[in-house]
Formats: C-alpha cells, structure tokens, sequence
C-alpha cells in the first residue's frame, strides 16, 4: 500500500461497471411495462388497448436477460446459483433472486393466458411442425369455450393485481440496496427507493411510446394517436415527479450543508457536469417537458404529436439512463475521505465494456421480434 492510497482511501478500480448501470436500467423498463399492461387489465384504460400485448411481452424480455449484466459482472458467474441453493431470507442481495423469482413466474403466466387464445388458433389451423410447436405451447387444448375465456380474463386481472406490488419492489428494491449504504453521501437518502420506481415507470412508458411507433412504421401502419396521446399524458407527469424529487433531494443536501456536500458538489460541477448537468437535466429532462406540451392536447396533429412524443421519449430513455450512471458512476468517484476523486476508466472491449453493454440491450429487442413472428404483438 503506497502512501496516497494509504491517506486517501480510493478504489484502485471502482468495483462497480457499466453492467451495474445497465443492470437497474433493464429493471426499471421491466417493471414500467408491466404497470404500463396492468393499467389496461386492472384499470380499463381501453386507449392503452393497442400497446397492452406489447408491454407485457416487452416486459417478459427484458426481464429475461435482467440478470445478464450482473453475471457479467461475476467472476465466478455459477456462484449466481447459490442464492437457490442456499437462500437467506435476511440478505438484501438474496432478496432479488426472490423477487425475480416471483415476478417472472407471475409474469410468464399472464403472458400465456393472454396468447392463450392465439396460441390455440394457431395449432388449428398450422400444419406440420409448426402444429406441433403451437399445439405444445397450448397444452394440448385445441377449442377455447366462452367460459374457458371468461376464466382467462378474471385471472389476467388478478395476476395483474399481484404483479403490480412485484413490479414495483422489483424496480424500487435497487434503490433500496443504494440507499441503505449510509458511508456514500451520494447515495444514502431515503428518496432513492421512490425516486427508482418512478424512473421505471417512465422509462417504460418512453420504451412503449418508441415500439410502438418502431413497429407500425415497419409494418407501414399510423399508429394510434390516442394510445399515443396516453402515454404522452403518463410520461409527462412520471417525468415531471421524478425530477421534482431529484432536484428536493439535491436542495435538501444543499440546505442541510453538511461535511461531505462539497464533496457532493464538485461531483456534479466537475465530474458529472456533462452526464448530470447536461445530458440528465437539460436534454433529458427540460427538453422532453416542453416537447410534450403540445402533445398533451387534443387539438394538435396526431403527426406531430407522434413525433413529438417519440422524440420526448428517446430522450428520456436517455435521461434515465443518465440517471443509473450518475448515480453508480458518481458514487464512485470520490474518496472514502471525502478529499479527493478517483478515475473511472471505460473500456470498449471486454466482459465489461461498451461494446458487451451494447450486446445485452440488444438482446430483449431480438427476444421481442422472435416474439413477434410466433404472436402477434
């Protein structure tokens, strides 16, 4: 241990990568999509109707690969299956094996019951192995009766209804894990929880609003201008609480002035200024605001609204992407003396990299277009 190490603590290597930041950003658009569905099957938002298959499968694939990043992130990634093999009910890391555990099996469940009907008009009317395929997918059932359908919809409803406390411990339980380290002033607030769920919430609304369009323009079909508008209205007041409680906390650190805020702002001055100040605040977070005033009301041109709202929901995706870096990559940054800052290298290649980050988001788009070629979206 050399003597600049010894008087300020660092991290020879900020333990936590990219992967970590990639990690709660696949939640948080796990969790919104589905609360996104539930709004339809549990509330009757019919004009949410048109994107109400889409979300829970986007749902179900991202949630798929949610646990990619941090097996990337593993040394030994086969120790993942000792939070199976001997769990512990007391551990906040254990705890989301549980909690993933339950959302998919929850999840997969709706999804099925959803297609179910699909599925079996499919095995009808298919030939050769594709029959086959969809016959097993169906469970054998070849007819669905008005009572058997009536069933479906009750209990899509009631997994709906359990889902959604899931999905919302799911997306706010990382905020949880961060806000219970009481030594990282960045980090430890009560408002972290909260301030992840609403972020999922928008991120999954944003995620929605750029399928949607994605999908009809690849189809060559106008999108529907009221889910649209729907979704404008949810993204704009998500968007509105998240940042009010991210700039509350921020004045709360300012006004209580305590020994580690200047520490807290020469990170977001210095460091962060450009992800922070820039990217998260400005780009992702005014611009959208403003953008999606006109989209809020009725009057305005169903083509501009959609344009409108593709873009304010870009770049929120951006913006709460901008969110999980700041808040991992920042808390990082500075020593465990609060006297001085450390460097976070980025690297391209490698487990941990860019380009492997880049591979893992791609992997739930793939996931949903083979979706899409087995039922339609």
């Amino acid at each position: 241990m050399n003597g600049p190490s010894f008087i300020f603590p660092n991290d020879a290597h900020p333990p936590w990568s990219i992967m970590i930041v990639l990690y709660p950003y696949i939640t948080g658009v796990v969790g919104g999509t589905f609360v996104v569905a539930s709004l339809y099957h549990v509330f009757h938002r019919d004009t949410l109707k048109p994107v109400s298959r889409l979300a829970l499968v986007t749902s179900l694939c991202f949630g798929a690969f949610a646990a990619v990043p941090l097996l990337l992130h593993l040394k030994h990634p086969e120790r993942c299956f000792q939070v199976m093999i001997t769990p512990s009910v007391t551990s906040a890391i254990a705890g989301f094996g549980f909690i993933y555990g339950t959302y998919m099996l929850v999840l997969i469940t709706e999804v099925w019951l959803v297609y179910r009907e699909s599925i079996v008009e499919q095995a009808n009317c298919r030939r050769g192995m594709s029959r086959s395929f969809y016959r097993i997918m169906a469970l054998g059932v070849t007819e669905i009766t008005p009572r058997a359908r009536a069933v479906d919809q009750w209990l899509i409803r009631v997994l709906a209804i359990i889902g959604i406390p899931i999905a919302c411990v799911l997306t706010g339980y990382v905020g949880f894990m961060f806000g219970s380290i009481k030594a990282n002033p960045w980090w430890s607030t009560s408002l972290m929880p909260v301030i992840f769920l609403l972020s999922a919430i928008l991120s999954g609304s944003a995620a929605l609003v750029v399928l949607h369009l994605f999908i009809s323009w690849w189809r060559g079909e106008s999108p529907d201008a009221d889910c649209v508008r729907e979704l404008s209205r949810y993204l704009w007041i998500f968007l509105l609480l998240t940042v009010s409680l991210e700039g509350l906390e921020l004045l709360q650190m300012a006004y209580e002035a305590g020994g580690e805020w200047h520490v807290v702002s020469a990170l977001l001055t210095k460091h962060l200024a450009v992800s922070y100040g820039l990217v998260q605040v400005v780009i992702g977070s005014v611009v959208p605001l403003f953008l999606l005033l006109p989209s809020l009301h009725a009057r305005t041109c169903p083509r501009m609204m959609t344009r409108l709202s593709g873009l304010s929901s870009v770049l929120v995706l951006v913006q709460v992407f901008s969110m999980r870096w700041n808040i991992v990559v920042g808390g990082q940054l500075f020593s465990k003396s609060f006297r001085g800052f450390v460097e976070f290298p980025v690297h391209w290649a490698g487990r941990e990299g860019l380009i492997a980050a880049t591979a893992v988001l791609a992997l739930p788009l793939l996931a949903i277009w083979i979706v899409s070629k087995i039922v339609s979206l």
